[in-house]
């Protein structure tokens, strides 16, 4: 099995690393395999409305997200990580979520997702769930821990002293793994739920 992380600080380090580098831990306790893409510092353009990817089945801009969603599409679950920023995510983190999401035509459904947010005091709770809805959006389960996912700290390490954040951070790793490991012996006996057709709907007719 294999999880992607994508870790949405421009920190190399950091705090939301230090948050990830514990998950990973237990992935590893687990036989999971983990990889970590760090793309916080990475010029990432946001969605042009253009088009091409239903056409063409990838974004048209050839960068890290065409990169990204052919992992994505290998990987059992998906880890997605921010420091916080006025209550929301890294703009860079969220204009790659936004394409990737999008552009990516393979089907998310039942791959498990689990957002990770960092923050010096407050907005945890706002960026937890900014971040939560690309997954329910997409047919994911979401996997939780003993309390939100957050851990807290300013300076570079400081989460290390947050012992709570890191507990939940084992605990939704853990978690997580289960989940996993739960749906895929659930494929093998059941397979996956019934596909219907998409009905689209707007306010004008």
């Amino acid at each position: 099995m294999k999880v992607l992380m994508i870790n949405g600080s421009p920190r190399k380090g950091g705090n939301t690393s230090k948050a990830l580098e514990e998950m990973e831990k237990v992935f590893a306790a687990q036989g999971i395999d983990c990889e970590t893409v760090q793309i916080g510092a990475m010029a990432v353009k946001g969605c042009l409305a253009c088009g091409y990817c239903a056409k063409n089945g990838k974004c048209v801009t050839d960068d890290i997200v065409n990169e990204l969603s052919v992992k994505f599409s290998q990987a059992d679950g998906l880890v997605v990580a921010s420091p916080v920023y006025y209550a929301s995510a890294n703009g860079t983190l969220i204009s790659c979520l936004d394409r990737l999401f999008y552009s990516s035509k393979f089907d998310m459904t039942m791959k498990v997702g689990a957002s990770v947010v960092c923050a010096r005091r407050g907005g945890c709770s706002a960026t937890f769930d900014e971040l939560n809805k690309y997954f329910t959006i997409s047919g994911m389960p979401v996997a939780s821990s003993r309390y939100w996912n957050s851990i807290h700290g300013g300076a570079k390490g400081d989460a290390l002293q947050d012992e709570e954040g890191l507990q939940t951070m084992r605990i939704l790793a853990a978690n997580m793994a289960f989940l996993m490991k739960s749906i895929a012996l659930g494929k093998e006996k059941y397979g996956m739920p019934a596909k219907e057709d998409k009905v689209f709907t707007n306010f004008i007719r």
